[in-house]
């Protein structure tokens, strides 16, 4: 394992919750990396074999550095470039083959559903070729019995509300309201539910 000081994981983790740019070559990229290599680690023992529901909780416990609810879900392969900013709810699931990318947090919320080979990206980068290479992070948060279909791609900075649906496919770039249908690319509201 990747032996990582906590402190200042710890910190890492809490500055990305709350946005920002990491520049290429800085310190906190440097980490960004460190901390890619500790998920790709343990997400290739999830991901390797098959493990029972218990185990498979101790070892996504292991890879978000938290416990998780014994009434948690997950069917793998499942990847992600950090984990240590993945929270969860209770009854949540995730299906096969979703690829989270949590550098700048990844909020699910009670009841969340996530259908398969669905992407949750929170880092972007930057526009400007002098500065392409650098990362811009910004939060996902899943609220609460939202459900989110097969393919779907939330970006950097999106709140799915309670309880809406976020169609097959749907490329979703801005917020989403509770109790909605969201459909297309980009995603728009197709009806209130």
């Amino acid at each position: 394992m990747i032996d990582i000081n906590e402190a200042v994981v710890q910190d890492y983790l809490e500055r990305m919750r709350k946005g920002g740019r990491i520049e290429a070559g800085s310190p906190d990229h440097s980490l960004m990396y460190r901390l890619s290599q500790r998920a790709l680690e343990i997400t290739a023992v999830i991901n390797g074999s098959y493990h029972g529901p218990v185990e498979l909780r101790a070892l996504f416990s292991k890879l978000i550095g938290k416990e998780v609810p014994d009434n948690f879900n997950l069917f793998p392969p499942f990847h992600t470039d950090c984990g240590l900013n993945i929270f969860l709810g209770e009854h949540v699931f995730i299906n096969s083959s979703c690829h989270f990318q949590d550098q700048g947090g990844i909020n699910l919320d009670d009841g969340v559903l996530i259908g398969p080979q669905v992407v949750i990206a929170t880092v972007n980068h930057g526009l400007e070729p002098g500065h392409r290479a650098d990362n811009l992070v910004s939060a996902v948060h899943i609220k609460a019995g939202a459900w989110i279909g097969a393919h779907a791609t939330i970006l950097p900075g999106v709140t799915v509300g309670e309880g809406a649906v976020v169609a097959a496919g749907a490329v979703v770039t801005k917020d989403v309201p509770a109790r909605s249908v969201v459909a297309g690319v980009p995603a728009r509201l197709m009806r209130t539910l």
